[in-house]
């Protein structure tokens, strides 16, 4: 049975540094750490944060049992005291993040964490697989509904996810990417993300034919009919048998409202043969739904070749996001607070340059073009820094710093909003209704550019000078290491 406190859900590393931070005193050093991830899955321009929700719930639940305490205590590693410490064990510090459904940008945080040292270290695992994984889906299942091109988009995975959890957050991501709903009832039963479905081809199979088998299923669903077309032959017996089936029991009450979903073959070839002969039937308010492994790259070619296409159920190419399984989140330490309230920066540097990491509390905003609306550029700035609307702001490549530009007209808004203060939940959670709203919105405030699934245009993310400053003094101090 899953417990519902997830506490000892992370890497043991992590408690054998909390235990050495309580012995020499360094757990009660507030610290300051970064989530953020390098490369967008699949070369995209973008991806969309979500997993918020989840990481709400368990900061909100996190605590350590005497059941905890017991296995620690037989690991014959931990400090009595440092246990003793756990039994009181509560989350006291502050989170900030950006709202699920942000289009966001590599090296850029998504979270920020600001906490003492055991407590930061404490939840690190979690926060990764939360974020990590929903945002994976989330960026993968907007793919897909862009290149749909305005037609729906249903999740159908649930058979094929990597375990019960990537299932029913897997869709619940998926919905805030964009999907219009999924196949997995206990994701419309916990989140409210609306569950539907056809049949199997074993429900015809069950029937002495496949008229009978559709006839009946129209007897008992006739306000939600979906007739799976292709078990036998798909123009010649499934196509006619279901519009026999809608003639005969649909028509005599007044409903027009039906679909037949094609599950195999030439997707695109069938749908256009299978929407002339509904259409002469007629029946041209018949929707026709497509699956069988679809991924963004099938759905945009079938709406290149003009498929007859209503909606797409996508399955394992999307709960999985096979093409690219991974979304490379990390949490890194970027600054640590003395008792005097100073906050002294920190950086990671590795001979990998993409792994020299960002240093400082920061602030992230985001610079909109006041005529058009769309989003120009992604700043970090240092904590205590502002950009003033209505004033020239110049804005650099900390990778080329000659280049630069200077914006006039634009708006601002800050990104990473509070979550927690001192441990305590500021922050009402939309529902999930509103969440995918706000995603497709943002997602229109981004250049079409940045949304091409091939060599999209970079999105500039920069570091204020301020910033850009400290970043190469400590890496000038760190070669004195």
């Amino acid at each position: 049975m899953q417990r519902e406190n997830l506490s000892m859900l992370c890497d043991f590393y992590e408690l054998t540094m909390c235990n050495g931070y309580f012995k020499n005193g360094f757990y009660k050093r507030t610290t300051y750490f970064d989530v953020f991830f390098r490369s967008v899955p699949d070369g995209g321009g973008f991806a969309i944060s979500a997993g918020l929700q989840q990481v709400i719930d368990y900061i909100e639940q996190l605590h350590f049992d005497e059941q905890d305490i017991a296995y620690l205590r037989s690991k014959k590693l931990f400090d009595e005291s440092f246990l003793d410490y756990l039994r009181h064990f509560r989350f006291t510090g502050d989170i900030y993040a950006v709202p699920e459904g942000t289009p966001v940008f590599p090296n850029e945080p998504a979270m920020t964490v600001r906490a003492t040292a055991i407590e930061a270290q404490m939840i690190e695992t979690f926060v990764l697989l939360a974020l990590n994984h929903q945002s994976l889906i989330a960026t993968k299942a907007n793919r897909i509904v862009r290149a749909a091109q305005g037609r729906t988009v249903l999740e159908f995975g649930a058979r094929r996810a990597q375990g019960a959890d990537g299932a029913v957050v897997g869709a619940r991501a998926a919905y805030i990417g964009g999907c219009s709903g999924t196949s997995c009832t206990l994701t419309d039963e916990l989140y409210g993300v609306p569950a539907g479905g056809t049949m199997a081809h074993s429900w015809i199979q069950m029937f002495d034919s496949e008229y009978e088998a559709f006839k009946t299923y129209c007897e008992l669903y006739p306000h939600s009919v979906t007739l799976l077309v292709d078990t036998y032959n798909t123009l010649k017996s499934g196509v006619p048998n279901a519009i026999r089936a809608f003639r005969e029991v649909l028509t005599p009450l007044g409903i027009t409202d039906c679909a037949i979903r094609l599950d195999s073959g030439d997707i695109s070839y069938l749908s256009k043969k299978a929407r002339r002969m509904l259409d002469e039937a007629g029946f041209p308010g018949c929707r026709i739904v497509a699956s069988n492994s679809l991924d963004e790259y099938l759905v945009r070619d079938l709406v290149l070749q003009g498929a007859q296409i209503d909606l797409f159920g996508v399955g394992e190419r999307l709960i999985t996001s096979r093409s690219a399984p991974v979304f490379g989140g990390v949490y890194k330490l970027v600054a640590v607070e003395h008792e005097d309230g100073v906050i002294l920066p920190k950086i990671k540097v590795s001979d990998n340059i993409s792994k020299i990491t960002n240093p400082h509390f920061k602030k992230v905003y985001r610079l909109f073009d006041r005529e058009s609306g769309k989003a120009l550029a992604d700043e970090l700035c240092i904590y205590d820094e502002t950009i003033p609307e209505g004033k020239p702001h110049t804005i650099f490549d900390p990778n080329a710093t000659w280049k630069t530009k200077t914006l006039t007209d634009f708006t601002v808004r800050e990104l990473l909003i509070p979550v927690f203060l001192n441990g305590r939940r500021v922050y009402d959670s939309p529902q999930i209704d509103q969440i995918r709203t706000y995603c497709l919105e943002q997602v229109d405030l981004l250049w079409d550019e940045v949304k091409r699934f091939e060599n999209p245009h970079t999105y500039y993310v920069d570091l204020s000078r301020r910033l850009w400053e400290v970043k190469q003094r400590l890496l000038e101090e760190s070669k004195h290491q």
